[in-house]
């Protein structure tokens, strides 16, 4: 059976997009390096990987999901459009929008905003020179404190991608997109610009969307050993949500949505920020700042209109000298939201529910030594976080509230190399997360939350053997006051909890196998056991949301000129829907297929097809307590897995 194959082999096999990165072509990025003394992912005690854009090109890219696919231990899944569900060992397994247990950065600066809730959607995965997933408490290299971990998309610059690219596509939904760049290069200096803009009917009624983007930086050598770039970010991005559906629905009639309320979620930011890196023979320095401003206008239960201004410091250090490396940093963000609730007046503000001012601080201190002896490297560090979060209510009733949270989280771990080739790893650490406004702000004054923190014990392994790449973890998290959510309706926002005790294992495998030179085989398996320890109501109950397996295979077959490649996603038994296990959806298997053409030396032609079978199918669900005790209109909580489609477009370079 392939399922249990990438289980197992996985041990002497591996995942041929981490390895090129790490055995081939080892990531240089002008101007967004860290400083010396920081590790890359080859030298993680721990899962961590690159997906870099080639992989990914020939796909519609609308979502992490499409970059994504082939990473071992991510798990995404769409739910319409550029909503994905977006999780790592399990973090934030009950909330399905926005960003939760999870660090999302762009070029090494946190998207997240500073109550560490953050869209996903205002990263544009086409723009991108490559993705960096470090799971779990491997993101220590950016303070991450995360179980799941951190997400780090790396712009190109000037250097190193010169000259204009553009790139066309359409298909289906009257979907239309285009995108244009431009990198400068001089003996000092360097730029580059990419513009790009999205639209599209959607696979579902009311799931139109369409975004206008710009992303650029310039960079400045000001000494030899002293650089600086700028960054900046804009974006435009305007998307109807179809909502979820009832199970029988979601299967017999997928297109449905719902126009309820027109919701929407409605995004326009800007970001700026700044990196200069000094050299000094064994001790390299980083500093810069970044500031957000975010509007968003999402009419759902409520109307919510927000205004909110990020802003943020950020230092790295990093020393090596013979067999021993020392690095330390700190992240400080302070956000302040206007936020402001209203009846929906079908998509439309109505009187006023709400009017409140929100403040919050989040400060990562972070430390890390390596020693090397022989084939050997042990590694320990700690991130130590403060934050603060406070409402300001001033309508309907004056009240205010505050918390605040101090966490430590340490780690130790170890690589062994018994070839050049080959890594073995263990690693044992503390992660934590803190409650956001989403989480605190349920009524007027804050629900008493404490903050999730987890024990996670790692052992596994990365390299290549022959034909055969690979990159496999076993985890084992012991988690405590787990911050977990369920729906109580269509028209009441969700409720957030700590749980007691819950336990996240599993299993993260991917391995490549290159069976001919125009023959490779392409796989990934998750096991997904998570659950409830002992609950006095849940007892050992799975949580819900997450299937216990997925596997994914591609077979790309072809020479440089050309590909085709057939993909196939197994997921054998569906993800129960509630905490009480009272409802599980089907399993289900989809095919896709992708295709490259080199049609000069500069343009080549693509075509993405999706779902070929058209299988209908539940690829999503909002947890609920218990589905036996819903009305039959409470139950809408199900999302279809993507209709067939068929997408196609061009790239070009000159």
């Amino acid at each position: 059976m392939l399922l249990l194959l990438s289980a197992t082999a996985a041990a002497v096999l591996s995942d041929q997009r981490a390895t090129d990165a790490m055995s081939d072509q080892p990531i240089i990025v002008t101007g967004t390096r860290l400083p010396a003394g920081t590790v890359e992912v080859e030298e993680r005690p721990g899962g961590a990987n690159i997906v870099k854009a080639t992989d990914y090109q020939d796909k519609l890219a609308v979502s992490l999901k499409d970059a994504l696919e082939f990473s071992p231990g991510v798990y995404a899944q769409p739910r319409f459009g550029q909503e994905v569900r977006l999780s790592i060992r399990g973090s934030g397994i009950s909330r399905g929008f926005h960003v939760r247990g999870l660090t999302l950065l762009q070029d090494g600066i946190p998207l997240n905003l500073a109550d560490d809730d953050g869209d996903f959607q205002e990263l544009d995965p086409t723009i991108l020179d490559h993705i960096e997933i470090y799971r779990g408490a491997n993101a220590f290299r950016f303070g991450g404190t995360t179980l799941g971990g951190a997400i780090n998309g790396v712009t190109p610059t000037g250097r190193t991608s010169r000259g204009f690219t553009g790139r066309l596509d359409g298909g289906s939904y009257a979907t239309a997109r285009g995108l244009l760049t431009y990198g400068w290069s001089g003996d000092n200096s360097d730029a580059w610009l990419a513009i790009s803009g999205d639209r599209s009917d959607g696979g579902r009624e009311h799931s139109r969307r369409s975004s206008l983007r710009a992303n650029g930086n310039v960079g400045a050598k000001l000494a030899p050993n002293v650089e600086t770039r700028f960054y900046v970010s804009a974006n435009t991005i305007d998307q109807e949500l179809p909502g979820a559906l009832a199970y029988e629905d979601a299967i017999r009639h997928p297109r449905n949505g719902n126009f309820a309320g027109d919701q929407q979620r409605d995004i326009d930011s800007l970001r700026v920020q700044n990196r200069t890196t000094v050299d000094l023979d064994d001790v390299a320095i980083e500093f810069g700042a970044f500031a957000n401003a975010k509007k968003l206008f999402h009419p759902i239960f409520q109307v919510i209109d927000q205004h909110s201004l990020d802003d943020g410091l950020f230092a790295r250090v990093g020393w090596q000298k013979g067999p021993v490396e020392l690095h330390a940093g700190a992240t400080a963000r302070f956000g302040h939201i206007d936020a402001k609730r209203f009846v929906n007046v079908d998509g439309r503000r109505g009187d006023p529910t709400q009017i409140a001012d929100e403040h919050a601080r989040t400060v990562d201190v972070y430390g890390e030594g390596r020693l090397r002896t022989g084939d050997v490297t042990w590694v320990a560090g700690a991130v130590y976080t403060n934050g603060m979060r406070e409402q300001d209510q001033s309508y309907p009733v004056p009240m205010f509230a505050k918390a605040t949270f101090n966490q430590l989280s340490p780690r130790i771990g170890v690589i062994w190399n018994p070839t050049p080739d080959v890594d073995v790893y263990a690693n044992y650490s503390r992660s934590h997360e803190l409650p956001g406004f989403t989480e605190l702000a349920q009524v007027a004054s804050f629900v008493p939350l404490t903050a999730q923190h987890a024990w996670t014990a790692e052992i596994g392994t990365r390299g290549h053997l022959g034909p055969a790449r690979w990159d496999v973890s076993f985890y084992r998290a012991q988690v405590r006051s787990e911050l977990l959510q369920f729906n109580v309706g269509p028209d009441i926002p969700a409720t957030t909890f700590n749980a007691g005790k819950t336990l996240h294992q599993g299993i993260e495998a991917g391995l490549d196998l290159e069976l001919m030179r125009w023959a490779t085989l392409r796989q990934t398996y998750q096991f997904n056991d998570f659950r409830f320890e002992d609950d006095a109501q849940y007892g050992d109950n799975r949580l819900p949301v997450i299937p216990k397996h997925l596997y994914r295979a591609g077979l790309r077959l072809g020479p440089d000129t050309w590909h085709i490649e057939p993909v196939v996603e197994w997921v054998p038994s569906g993800a129960w829907a509630d905490y009480a296990n009272s409802f599980r959806t089907r399993g289900y298997v989809t095919v896709n297929l992708s295709a490259d053409l080199k049609i000069s030396d500069k343009a080549e032609l693509f075509l993405d097809a999706r779902n070929l079978a058209n299988k209908r199918a539940v690829g999503d669900i909002s947890a609920v307590v218990d589905y036996r005790a819903l009305q039959p209109f409470q139950k809408a909580i199900f999302y279809p897995v993507e209709r067939r489609s068929v997408f196609g477009g061009i790239r070009m370079r000159w």
